[in-house]
């Protein structure tokens, strides 16, 4: 059984940067995408970013230029570095990786952006 542990979330200021990490319980090569997703209070659960195993990555608009996907092979774990946060980025976010048909998630992390 694959397990995903996020961490990182917490209440910050508009304007200001969070770094979200994401430890999976396996090599983190064995599955083809690893990437972040949010759901904020009445809304659907929504794409933010993925990192191919090669190391490419696509980014959802509304995050573009702003949060950076990475990943560390040797300590299983893929990252999602925020900055400038908006109000707008509340949302608990999730880690999800897939491995050709099937995708894990974490449990979340809640982050919260202050006006």
């Amino acid at each position: 059984q694959v397990q995903l542990v996020e961490s990182g979330g917490g209440l910050v200021q508009a304007g200001g940067s969070l770094r979200l990490s994401c430890v999976a319980s396996e090599n983190i090569f064995s599955f083809n995408f690893m990437g972040w997703y949010r759901q904020a209070p009445g809304r659907q659960r929504e794409f933010v970013a993925f990192i191919r195993s090669g190391g490419t990555t696509n980014y959802a608009d509304s995050v573009k230029g702003r949060f950076t996907i990475s990943r560390d092979n040797a300590k299983n774990t893929v990252y999602l570095e925020m900055n400038s946060l908006n109000p707008d980025d509340t949302a608990v976010y999730y880690c999800a990786a897939t491995r050709v048909a099937y995708t894990y998630w974490g449990q979340g992390t809640q982050v919260t952006v202050s006006s």
